[in-house]
């Protein structure tokens, strides 16, 4: 499985490492680098010139992942892989984690580093450097991609009945889109500070019809069916992710606190029922599968090969269609709603 690699490039925002630099400490002036030369208590500034740039890569079974081609930034086929990630801690006791990765070139050179936040970070205020981690980078990768519900969010059975996320249990049965009842394979809960990446999208109830708020992990894709295609998306199945239609009215991110998270998984990645409206289970796939427990990652030699003959890539809307006020209103009209 380890050449297993995703038929589709992932995008994420970084920054170029030589934009965030000591201020103050045994590096001075040095650009953050590969963990073995980063010392502690450091303390960093985000340039003001820093701006992010879309690094689109090809996930593999396990590191090193490669550059896609259509990357705004490194070197197209070039390796990537996930050095560590740090902990950095603003003057006010706030800690936000930071995952470096390093473009190598053929010979195994260091060509480029990144750094992926996975909580904004400021160009005004100064950073100490309070953790290094080499081992939990692909897991927190990992993590950042996992589809997730929130707590008290309404899933409908097999019976038409609803249950809120965090009673359903392994086995239970659970109304599909595409395949009628299926049972749940695994459920995994994890609990995050509400920041940045882990901050969840809210759509307020009517929304997209649904009955009540539902809040959901940024990547969370809802589907779509449009009677009138008004969004001029060229198909009538459309799944959109939740970030893409925040608009600071009715689909807005919500920061601060912590937020417990619920992934759901099914032999195949599915269609299901949340708050009434249609939103995808957690998809396994040579990213995300870093995020399950070791039990379930030994077993998983004949699941992800179903996942990945049903992504449902075909009919995600990229985020240019999207880029509009009016998104969630037009695709609410399109549905008949």
């Amino acid at each position: 499985m380890t050449n297993l690699q995703t038929r589709f490039p992932q995008t994420i925002g970084v920054y170029r490492a030589d934009h965030l630099r000591v201020a103050n400490g045994a590096n001075l002036g040095d650009a953050i680098g590969c963990a073995d030369d980063l010392m502690l208590d450091d303390i960093y500034h985000l340039s003001p010139l820093a701006t992010q740039k879309r690094l689109s890569l090809l996930t593999t079974a396990e590191p090193p992942f490669r550059i896609a081609d259509a990357s705004d930034t490194g070197t197209p086929g070039a390796a990537l892989h996930l050095d560590c990630c740090i902990t950095l801690m603003s003057g006010h006791g706030q800690t936000t984690e930071v995952l470096v990765l390093v473009e190598t070139d053929r010979p195994g050179d260091i060509a480029a580093v990144y750094v992926l936040p996975l909580a904004s970070i400021d160009t005004r205020t100064d950073y100490a450097l309070v953790g290094i981690n080499r081992d939990n980078a692909l897991e927190k990768f990992a993590q950042v991609a996992c589809v997730s519900f929130t707590r008290g969010t309404m899933i409908t059975l097999a019976s038409g009945a609803q249950r809120p996320v965090e009673d359903l249990t392994i086995g239970d049965r659970v109304l599909t889109r595409d395949d009628g009842p299926q049972a749940i394979r695994w459920i995994g809960h994890t609990t995050s500070r509400a920041v940045g990446a882990f901050a969840p999208i809210r759509i307020r109830a009517g929304t997209l019809n649904n009955l009540n708020d539902l809040l959901v992990s940024p990547d969370h894709r809802l589907f779509i069916y449009q009677r009138r295609d008004r969004l001029g998306a060229g198909r009538s199945e459309l799944l959109v992710k939740a970030r893409h239609l925040i608009n600071g009215d009715s689909v807005t991110r919500v920061s601060g606190g912590f937020v417990d998270y619920f992934q759901m998984l099914f032999d195949h990645h599915q269609i299901i029922y949340a708050e009434g409206i249609a939103a995808e289970s957690m998809l396994v796939d040579t990213r995300t599968r870093a995020a399950l427990p070791q039990e379930l990652k030994e077993s998983l030699s004949d699941l992800l090969p179903k996942h990945q003959d049903r992504m449902h890539r075909d009919i995600e809307v990229q985020e240019s269609l999207l880029q509009r006020p009016d998104a969630a209103d037009l695709l609410r009209k399109s549905s008949g709603g």
